[in-house]
């Protein structure tokens, strides 16, 4: 493969979801982007308006292709769904899990906290690094010497980039880079990855966003 060949994956986390029991709704259905999270979804397609976007691919959940809408629209594309990027499994789905008033205080949770390093709670860390770095090499070589957006969610976009980095997997949660309708791209020259890049179209729109640069 030419190593002058470059090729850019953009994996967007979704924007804003509307939530007003505050879950943590995982792989739920029906769970849609709020009207803030549209509007940082048009923003970012905005974003990417002249940029040489070939195709656009979405995690199957509603959130995920309501974010990917406007990015495929505004390039004349279909999105095309991967399950390979969808949200990581959890077993506390569909309950709260906010501190002093969540399902973390009630015993029966305590049995899946007991070793924060693979989760106990959820997905194997090495598992999602798989599948998310399978899809991105695939994304890769779908649209080779051009760009492509890939909608996805928080978690999974982290260990993608840490993976990535060559970083350890296990992480503080708090410490996250990877806040909601922001890109995380992974630039390839050939079939090496070159460099990650990480950027908030959508900064002023996110809570608590006054004064924040895009």
């Amino acid at each position: 493969m030419s190593g002058s060949e470059r090729t850019t994956v953009h994996v967007l986390r979704h924007g804003e979801v509307h939530n007003p029991t505050g879950v943590l709704y995982g792989r739920l259905p029906d769970f849609h982007l709020s009207d803030r999270g549209r509007a940082m979804a048009d923003r970012v397609a905005d974003a990417l308006a002249d940029h040489d976007v070939v195709r656009v691919v979405a995690s199957p959940l509603d959130r995920a292709q309501e974010t990917a809408s406007p990015i495929a629209q505004a390039h004349g594309l279909e999105i095309v769904s991967d399950p390979r990027v969808i949200e990581a499994d959890n077993v506390f789905e569909g309950e709260r899990v906010g501190v002093g008033d969540g399902v973390l205080r009630q015993p029966r949770a305590w049995r899946h906290l007991w070793n924060p390093f693979t989760p106990s709670w959820g997905e194997p860390y090495d598992e999602l690094a798989g599948r998310m770095s399978e899809a991105i090499r695939d994304a890769r070589d779908a649209a080779r010497g051009h760009e492509t957006v890939v909608v996805s969610h928080q978690l999974p976009i982290w260990i993608a980039r840490l993976h990535a980095e060559n970083r350890r997997l296990w992480h503080d949660p708090r410490k996250r880079e990877c806040s909601l309708a922001s890109l995380t791209s992974f630039e390839f020259d050939g079939d090496r990855l070159a460099q990650v890049s990480y950027r908030e179209p959508a900064a002023d729109l996110l809570p608590g966003a006054k004064g924040r640069g895009a």
